[in-house]
């Protein structure tokens, strides 16, 4: 076959583009991208693409336009927006996206935190591990299909999620990987970013936009996925606590600079919420006289929620994989039109 081009159209070194390259067949195959962002540089690339990569430049009919050969469409991502699906399927370009493993091992953990805290998971352990029965003055019996000390330990504050509201602080790809297994589960998933998504995008996914203060007084959990910029530090505070309910849990698996450390810990130690599950702190490795340490009501993790690691490489070879699938002619993953 002739050479396949591929065009990665967001700005990219010439480092990564050539640490893609490597991910492909050794013929048949190449990669370009721009250095900038500017169109004057883009456009050329545009005439001969096969095929455009995006993570953030949106392609509309403009763009389409441009590539007159073009046969495919790949997403960087799990999420279309950005992308003009009616367009490219009245021009016979397939389109497809891919969810980013990186983002699904945030989300597991995301989801094991909240699995934890609504379980009481390391009350539960402990108390078990510990004989804490004796405490209640009971006795173990031999149990069978009908006679079992159902809920022993009495755990006064488990929650079914199912039912419930999660409500996500910053909804890029980790928020949407979360929201996917949150609706799994029976939850209401409400979000927030700056600008809201398309609605066709917000149906698809089973979510609804909401303004902070919506989002922390409905929510029975609140998870942070946003940046740390300087916009996000600190979001959340004393005055945000306070809007939360006294059952809801925070859990944060984004960086530890959103959250107001001093804040968490006396709306912890009051019981003003109901608890949280941090994957992520201020400082790393969180010192150990650090007051959070001492608190029942929260779960703590060494920065665990990216997995093993490898999630660049992992993931740019699934979206690779998936343009050669394309242009051998066979069914791409994660198809859209």
């Amino acid at each position: 076959m002739t050479e396949y081009r591929i065009v990665w159209i967001d700005p990219q070194p010439p480092e990564t583009v050539e640490f893609a390259q490597g991910l492909l067949p050794e013929s048949g195959f190449r990669i370009v991208a721009p250095a900038t962002s500017a169109e004057e540089e883009l456009r050329p690339l545009l005439a001969d693409a096969d095929a455009l990569l995006t993570q953030y430049r949106p392609i509309d009919s403009s763009t389409l336009a441009q590539a007159p050969n073009l046969r495919f469409i790949q997403k960087y991502g799990r999420r279309d927006d950005g992308l003009d699906l009616t367009v490219a399927r009245e021009a016979g370009t397939r389109v497809a996206v891919m969810p980013l493993r990186g983002c699904i091992a945030v989300a597991e953990h995301a989801m094991t935190l909240m699995m934890a805290l609504s379980k009481q998971l390391i009350e539960a352990h402990q108390d078990t591990a510990t004989g804490a029965y004796r405490e209640l003055g009971l006795t173990p019996v031999r149990t069978s299909q009908q006679q079992i000390a159902f809920q022993w330990m009495k755990l006064p504050h488990l929650l079914e999620l199912y039912g419930t509201t999660l409500g996500i602080i910053g909804y890029g790809e980790i928020g949407t990987e979360v929201s996917v297994r949150a609706r799994a589960f029976g939850m209401r998933v409400l979000y927030n970013k700056r600008t809201a998504l398309q609605p066709e995008i917000e149906a698809r996914f089973g979510v609804a936009w909401a303004d902070r203060e919506t989002i922390l007084r409905e929510s029975d959990v609140v998870l942070l996925s946003a940046p740390h910029t300087a916009e996000t530090e600190r979001i959340i505070g004393a005055q945000e606590l306070s809007l939360m309910k006294p059952s809801a849990y925070l859990v944060n698996i984004a960086r530890g600079g959103l959250v107001d450390e001093a804040a968490l810990y006396d709306a912890l130690s009051r019981r003003r919420i109901a608890g949280a599950g941090l994957d992520v702190f201020v400082e790393e490795p969180v010192p150990y006289n650090n007051p959070l340490l001492t608190l029942d009501n929260v779960i703590l993790t060494p920065h665990i929620g990216g997995g093993t690691g490898g999630g660049r490489l992992k993931q740019m070879t699934d979206v690779l994989e998936n343009i050669v699938r394309a242009a051998r002619g066979e069914t791409p993953l994660h198809l859209l039109a």
